[in-house]
């Protein structure tokens, strides 16, 4: 005889439900790539660029092509390219989506690094990295560079000359062509989406001496004077439909799910202290990313010599891990297949992501060996957050 429990154990979970939903709209529906936004603008004058996406589909990602040109200014010195490289072209990328909210606020190192542990290679090439630039992970290698110039950037570019660069980005909104935590549900009209594109008018870093971190070209000063823009937006259309009820079939966790790539600064970083980087409440974290400068300068960033350990830490004060920075370049090569730039550390959390909503507080801890006045650390977060519950949540370290 049946119970009256059984019908409730029998009644599929919400998690499961939007597995069946997701996988009814990857199956059925079609990818669609579509152009929304070819001209060239001039950074040295405008260097903002705001786009508005088409309303339509289940949006997936953008793909962000740039074709510039760079000048050196100098009538004295080549300027070389930094091991941070093209992905440098743009300073900020931001998304506010229907409801206004920053999904994306980060630089397009972030997001090209981002893609490459995403691949386990780096994104958009046939290698690992240029040998001609060693650990710039921004110039791939292409066979041959000559046929196909996915990614573009000189070694050098003599005094007084100009150079043609050429970089590729993927701006995601869900976490991955199959996981479409964080899709975008476009089929609206009264509401706008925005992608807003920071053109970086430092693209040289103006003398040997000075960081180049976020900088294309290093040792001179120079220009950023044309980039012709081509942004394609992918997204599922046709989506199923159900026969019962003639709605849309969508699956609703994963569009209550925000996909955030955000960065922050720290600064008063001192020698021999702990430095908490803390993690913002109710987000699962999938990865985060360190790059540590310890005076301000060029050569404030290191392979590993300047830290005394880095360690995640829970509210209890228990260590998960406290490890050396060799140890996490040994993890970094293990996903990237190529070497990080110095001072760059990656954090993997995708096996087991960081919930601030289960462990409450959370910390990055940096303790350096060298940390002059001018130290700093950037960190770039990538993290789900629920809708519902991102409004009552903090923001995160600002």
């Amino acid at each position: 005889m049946a119970t009256a429990t059984q019908p409730q154990q029998r009644q599929a979970s919400p998690q499961q439900i939007n597995q069946m939903q997701r996988q009814a709209v990857l199956s059925q529906s079609v990818e669609m790539i579509q152009s929304i936004y070819s001209g060239t603008i001039s950074p040295t004058s405008n260097n903002l660029l705001n786009i508005n996406p088409r309303n339509v589909g289940l949006i997936k990602k953008f793909i962000v092509e740039i074709v510039g040109t760079l000048n050196n200014t100098s009538t004295t010195a080549s300027a070389t390219l930094t091991d941070t490289g093209i992905y440098n072209l743009l300073s900020n990328v931001t998304f506010l989506d229907l409801n206004n909210n920053t999904r994306i606020n980060t630089t397009g190192y972030h997001l090209g690094v981002l893609s490459t542990a995403k691949r386990r290679k780096p994104f958009a090439s046939c290698g690992n990295y240029n040998t001609a630039n060693t650990n710039n992970l921004s110039q791939g290698v292409n066979v041959p560079p000559a046929s196909w110039p996915l990614l573009v950037a000189p070694p050098t570019i003599a005094e007084g000359t100009s150079a043609t660069v050429r970089a590729v980005f993927e701006v995601p909104l869900a976490y991955s062509d199959d996981d479409l935590r964080g899709a975008i549900y476009a089929n609206v009209i009264n509401a706008n989406m925005q992608l807003s594109m920071t053109f970086n008018q430092n693209a040289f870093n103006g003398g040997v001496t000075n960081d180049y971190t976020n900088a294309v070209y290093f040792g001179t000063t120079g220009t950023f004077s044309s980039a012709t823009i081509n942004v394609y937006q992918v997204y599922l259309d046709q989506l199923p439909v159900n026969q019962k009820t003639g709605q849309v079939v969508l699956p609703i966790m994963d569009l209550s799910t925000i996909y955030e790539l955000k960065n922050t600064n720290f600064s008063a970083i001192s020698t021999n202290n702990d430095f908490p980087i803390p993690y913002a409440n109710f987000r699962d974290f999938q990865s985060t990313i360190l790059l540590f400068n310890n005076n301000g300068m060029a050569s404030g960033r290191a392979f590993g010599t300047d830290i005394n350990y880095l360690a995640l830490q829970s509210a209890n004060f228990t260590n998960i891990f406290k490890v050396d920075p060799l140890m996490v370049a040994l993890w970094s090569r293990e996903i990237f297949n190529a070497e990080l730039p110095a001072g760059t550390y990656y954090f993997s959390h995708r096996k087991r992501p960081i919930s601030t909503t289960q462990f409450g507080n959370m910390e990055l801890i940096i303790n350096p060996s060298v940390a002059a006045s001018g130290a700093y650390a950037q960190v770039f977060w990538e993290d789900f957050a629920l809708v519902n519950t991102l409004v009552n949540a903090g923001s995160l370290a600002g």
